[in-house]
């Protein structure tokens, strides 16, 4: 096909006359192209006379296989000739010094000879096209670069006539729709250059050296890398939080669905987002994975695995960058000097490849990136400084179509702008499975795998520093060692314990270097050495906030650089060295945490030999007091480095302080003796360091975060006491909430968090159903993906502390339930503080009967206004909002920045006013509402014909409507019907139930069930009749009668069995299984399984209960007494208020007026039951208990001395 399209193209050359050869019909630019080239020629400076001309040849178009023609140009920019051109000198005049007439036969003679030589390039450039298109493609390498050799002498105007031709080329033969050959000839121009490429840039990372470069052999990369755990999601903020301290955070968070990524489609737009990702920055900790990350999606790319429509991809690292500091490129020259292949290729114009730049490691870039300042620069040959070519190719005036990924440690995330990165993803390291697939890989002898796998799992502290490779790197690096034959060896449980084994490997791997034997001392004086310099050097840098240092950082600390080389050649493990291009050298440790490490072993080895405390704000003052000692008291130290680590605001010596602590221990000093000639410490001083932790534990002001280091801290120090004794309590299934020190509440804390446990959904109520316990437990909500707080006694206060967690950039909360909590409107004012935060991630919220009014739905619609809400689920039920309350509801839910999608409005006393709000959302083109729960609610057929407005809008994608119990009839049926018909794409799910649709109703809606164009699937309408019009809850009334076989002998029945009292005689009662022995109560004969709904009048003091058959009734004590077990639940009446009981859980509830008339209702299916005090016919809400009701149910009082209770008539 692509030689019939190249043959149609000669073709039509070489078959029309000379002097009218055209391309196509001439257009606006060639009309333009000859306009400039009759002003060109009027300013000629040669004049030649007749005599001069020559008649000569025509044009040389040679065969299709010659290479004559090869290099013949005329750039199309101004003009010039190249190569033989041919040109008609005898028509050719310059007058001087008077204006030039031209006539008609010059200007043709001109175009003629002009048609020739462009005639003759276009043959020549079609001719070299036309063998590279028929080319195989093993040797079109070979082909296109013979052609590059005979353009060497060419120079960058020339180059860019070519290219210019090219895609002239490329145009036409779109515009013929040879799309496939056009994309053969962009895949074959560019193949030789971008094969070179490709072959180096997989040469460069198909070998990982884990740990560092020069440490031992190297392993393929394909063979060794484990996918890393990416998620899309969070900002390029600024996390300065220790790092140690976010991935224990990580690790608090239970496996759950987020939106992850592969690193191949780390470019792919995910669902949800509009237009194309450009600018991408990856964040995660130090030695989480981010460097591996990048290496593998280049090889890949380099090995024609993924990303095959990328050209060009040019990884750099900003450590390479750095030494440029003082230079000036282009952007062109600056990917010539780093990527040679496409210097030697000629290509400068990067704008018409997609190319992919890689810049890893912004937290060790020191160029000055100024994103407000720096000069507009969009010409990639200009020359200037990195930093601003950086800025410019970031912000996308330099090659605006180019692709960006940068890599960033969390703490430099906020150097670029947030508008200048179009997704931000984070790297979370290894999640467990991964791990355990990282040691098998590493480990071929699978029982040795299972033993190291099985020991970390057992060391809390070690498994969760495992979510990071380079510490799996260091932990298999040290149990593989011990695991060799020897006398059985304790394996390292402790964070101390381990790093110390892998500086003991590291200094059997120099003694074998410098040819020593096995049984050679470790520390000999040049090793002490070596490590007292690279503890001071790790000390003085981490002060500084350093982690790669450059030869001047190395001066500065007293380091010779000479010895420096050394220390990088023979600790390679630990200690490293990299050359940049210029071979500037540049020095790292090989982990953040090896740095520390060998930090607290300096503090520790000075404050031992000599006295001096580092961490002192005046170091001199311990070596005066040694005067007058016999020894320094390393608790003091201890003490200054808690206090440090405590002032610290992120954390940043929590993992210092842990070292520092565990070196003390006896055991892990042994490890060390030789280069330990002292000790300094005894178990009296670690017990006077263990005390000073716990004060400081107890501190209420002491944050979650800095708890949880100290109790890790502890562990160090081998003091597990307080945090065994929760495990016991909590085991055992005794915990009292009650009685809880501070310190065991922090240890509860910190059980909760490590372990894992219930984080998943945490459950207040299983700890203590308290606004109290929620407080002290307010970290562990923070890192819940779902918080169960519903009847938990809270008020305004919690939802103050609730709202803190959603502003927290480290909470992980989606879910969270406030059910039947007394947190009224200034609650939720203080809680939509929170929603509004742009860290918020809540996406359920559950604010079912806790008192809120018109005010609350304010709040509400003010969060649901601000930001893009992440909102999804919003449950109001139970509230009197009122239809002022939804009106306000509804300007929220019109917002473009407002997502839910699901609304629940059960009985909140609305009318068919808020049907005409909800109907004006429905309409709205900003509209997400996908379920709507009205039921309960006294609508009537005139509110759902105006909420069917809102259903017949084309923009109306609601899927699920609940009008149950509504007051509607067969008018409101054919407002339905109507409005299916007219939009019938979306409602899947209608509910009708509890309503009095009639006979034609119900067929109408059953015929539209049944027509192929409605998408609904389930209507119900069980439970109709003419009741069901009754206002309120009445339509759920239903007839009780008490069973005499249950009452207790105290219970006296009257008024017609409707009314029961508590006497002094007992009643002569035959005995029967069913009664009730001990406790002054009874059960109605009523089996209740649907929506029931009751009311009774109370004198005295009464439980009003809800109860299975099953519930005990021969014994004394709490098995039988309604709401004291999990077979009854209660509302407990009397002058000083109400209260409610399910399994021993009473819960107060406050109440301005005590009514002697209460309600019932119970929606079995719904698993819901409520109470209500009634007040001149209306209902005030008390208190709704959830529950699946597993059995019917059925209605129950208890009944005290003296009081009654009476069955109301309705």
């Amino acid at each position: 096909r692509w030689r019939s399209a190249m043959n149609q193209i000669m073709d039509s050359e070489e078959e029309a006359p000379p002097s009218k050869i055209t391309i196509c019909e001439e257009h606006d630019g060639q009309r333009s192209l000859k306009r400039s080239i009759y002003k060109k020629s009027q300013r000629r400076v040669h004049q030649q006379g007749p005599d001069s001309a020559s008649p000569g040849p025509g044009p040389s178009c040679v065969s299709m296989k010659s290479d004559q023609s090869i290099g013949r140009l005329i750039d199309f920019k101004d003009g010039q000739k190249h190569g033989e051109l041919i040109v008609d000198q005898q028509r050719t005049e310059v007058l001087s010094g008077q204006s030039v007439q031209w006539h008609r036969a010059d200007l043709d003679s001109i175009f003629k000879l002009l048609e020739e030589n462009i005639i003759c390039f276009v043959k020549n450039e079609l001719k070299n096209i036309q063998k590279v298109l028929g080319t195989d493609h093993t040797k079109v390498s070979e082909s296109w670069e013979e052609d590059r050799d005979l353009l060497d002498g060419e120079d960058e105007e020339q180059r860019r006539s070519r290219e210019a031709f090219l895609k002239i080329t490329d145009n036409f033969l779109r515009r013929m729709k040879q799309e496939k050959l056009a994309d053969c000839l962009q895949r074959k121009t560019r193949a030789p250059s971008e094969r070179k490429l490709k072959s180096n840039l997989k040469k460069k990372f198909q070998y990982l050296f884990e740990g560092v470069a020069k440490a031992g052999n190297p392993t393929l990369l394909n063979e060794i890398f484990t996918e890393l755990y990416i998620t899309e999601g969070g900002t390029g903020e600024v996390n300065e939080e220790h790092e140690v301290r976010q991935i224990e955070k990580a690790s608090w968070k239970p496996d759950r669905p987020e939106t992850t990524i592969r690193q191949e489609d780390i470019f792919k737009a995910t669902a949800g987002r509009n237009g194309p990702i450009r600018r991408v920055m990856t964040k995660g900790v130090a030695g989480i994975g981010k460097t591996v990350l990048t290496q593998k999606f280049t090889l890949d790319w380099a090995e024609d695995k993924t990303n095959q429509d990328i050209q060009f991809m040019f990884p750099f690292t900003f450590r390479e960058l750095n030494v440029l500091k003082e230079k000036k490129y282009s952007l062109v020259e600056l990917i010539h000097h780093f990527f040679t292949e496409t210097k030697e290729a000629g290509i400068c114009r990067f704008e018409d490849f997609r190319v992919v730049f890689i810049f890893d490691g912004l937290d060790e870039c020191r160029l000055p990136l100024d994103f407000h300042n720096t000069e507009i620069l969009t010409d990639v040959t200009a020359s200037t400084s990195v930093d601003v070519l950086l800025t410019n190719l970031i912000k996308g005036n330099l090659l605006p179509s180019a692709r960006l990924w940068i890599t960033t440690r969390p703490a430099a995330a906020n150097q670029i702008p947030p508008d200048c990165v179009d997704m931000v993803t984070e790297v979370r390291g290894f999640t467990d499975p991964q791990k355990d697939d990282y040691f098998r890989k590493r480990f071929r002898d699978e029982e040795q795998a299972k033993r190291i796998i099985s020991h970390i799992q057992t060391s809390r502290s070690l498994h969760i520093m495992c979510h990071i490779p380079v510490f799996c790197w260091i932990t298999a690096t040290v149990l593989e060692n011990m695991l060799k034959p020897r006398d059985g060896e304790e394996l390292p449980k402790t964070l101390t314990e381990m790093y110390i084994h892998f500086l003991v490997v590291q200094s059997k791997v120099k003694v074998k270097y410098d040819g020593g034997a096995e049984t050679d001392p470790l520390w000999s004086p040049e090793n002490r050495m070596m490590v007292e310099s690279l503890g001071k050097l790790a000390f003085e840098q981490l002060q500084k906030g350093n982690l790669i240092f450059y030869e001047s950082d190395l001066t500065e600390c007293g380091i010779d650089i000479t010895a420096a080389s050394v220390y990088s050649g023979v600790f390679t493990q630990i200690f490293k060295e990299e050359r940049g291009l210029y071979q500037d050298k540049v020095f790292c440790f090989v982990h953040l945490s090896v740095q520390e490490f060998l930090a607290a072993l300096h503090v520790h080895l000075t404050f031992i030999t000599s006295g001096t405390n580092l961490l002192s704000e005046d170091p001199t003052m311990s070596q005066w007091s040694r005067l007058f000692r016999n020894k320094p008291e390393l608790n003091h130290l201890h003490q200054s480095a808690v206090d440090k680590a405590l002032l610290s605001p992120n954390g940043h010596l929590d993992l210092f302080l842990r070292f520092l602590l565990g070196l003390s221990m006896k055991t892990n000093q042994k490890l060390l003796r030789s280069l330990l000639t002292q000790t300094g410490s005894g178990s009296r001083t670690n017990q006077k360091t263990v005390k000073y932790i716990k004060m400081m534990i107890i501190n209420e002001n002491l944050s979650a975060e800095r708890s949880i280091n100290l109790f890790h801290c502890l562990n160090e120090l081998n003091h597990c006491a307080l945090v065994k004794e929760i495990q016991e309590s909590l085991r055992s299934g005794h915990l009292s909430t009650k009685t809880l020190s501070r310190a065991q509440w922090s240890a509860l804390v910190f059980i909760l968090l490590s372990s894992g446990k219930d984080l998943e959904d945490f459950d207040l109520k299983k700890y203590s159903a308290s606004e109290e316990a929620l407080l002290k437990l307010v970290p562990v909500v923070k890192a819940s993906n779902k918080a169960l707080l519903s009847d938990c006694n809270l008020s305004e206060r919690s939802c103050e502390a609730l709202s803190s967690v959603l502003n927290s950039l480290s909470s992980t909360l989606r879910h969270l339930d406030l059910g039947n909590n007394d947190l009224q409107d200034s609650g939720v004012k203080l809680l939509s503080d929170g929603l509004k935060s742009p860290h918020c991630s809540l996406e359920t919220l559950s604010l079912s009967g806790c008192l809120v009014t018109e005010e609350g739905c304010s709040s509400l619609t003010s969060a649901l206004n601000s930001n893009p809400s992440p909102l999804k689920i919003l449950d109001l039920s139970n509230n009197n909002l009122q239809d002022s309350g939804v009106k306000l509801l509804c300007d929220g839910l019109k917002s473009p920045h407002c997502s839910l999608e699901t609304l629940r409005l059960s009985d909140c006393n609305l009318s068919e006013r808020s049907c005409e709000a909800l109907s004006s959302v429905l309409s709205s083109l900003s509209s997400t509402l996908r379920h709507v729960d009205l039921s309960n609610n006294d609508l009537q057929d005139s509110g759902v014909k105006l909420f069917c407005d809102g259903l017949k809008s084309p923009h109306c994608s609601l899927e699920t409507l609940s009008l149950s119990g509504c007051l509607v009839t067969e008018e409101g049926c054919s407002s339905l019907t109507s409005a299916l018909n007219s939009n019938p794409s979306h409602l899947r799910e209608l509910d009708l139930s509890y309503n009095h649709p009639g006979d034609s109703g119900k067929k109408l809606l059953s015929a539209g069930l049944k027509s192929p164009r409605w998408r609904l699937d389930t209507l119900r309408m069980d439970h109709a009749g003419e009741q069901r019009l009754k206002p309120g809850l009445r339509k759920y009334s239903c007839e009780l009668e008490p069973d005499t076989n249950t009452m207790n002998r105290k219970l006296q029945l009257s008024d017609d069995n409707r009314k029961v009292t508590n006497v002094t005689e007992d009643q002569s009662y035959p005995d029967h299984p069913d009664r009730f022995k001990f406790c002054p109560q009874l059960l109605c004969r009523t089996d209740l399984t649907g929506r029931c709904y009751w009311e009774v009048e109370w004198r005295g003091n009464v439980n009003i209960s809800l109860s299975y058959r099953g519930i005990k009734r021969k014994v004394k004590g709490f098995d039988c007494l309604f709401g004291n077990n999990d077979q009854s639940w209660s509302l407990s009446c009397s002058d000083g208020g109400y209260s409610v009981c399910h399994c021993r859980t009473t819960i107060f509830i406050r109440s301005h007026y005590v009514s002697p008339r209460v309600s019932v209702y119970v929606d079995c299916p719904a698993g819901t039951l409520s109470f209500y005090s009634v007040s001149s016919d209306s209902l005030i809400h008390l208190h709704t208990f959830r529950a699946t009701f597993s059995e019917p149910v059925y209605p129950g009082f208890y009944i005290w001395p003296g009081s009654s209770v009476s069955l109301c008539s309705l």
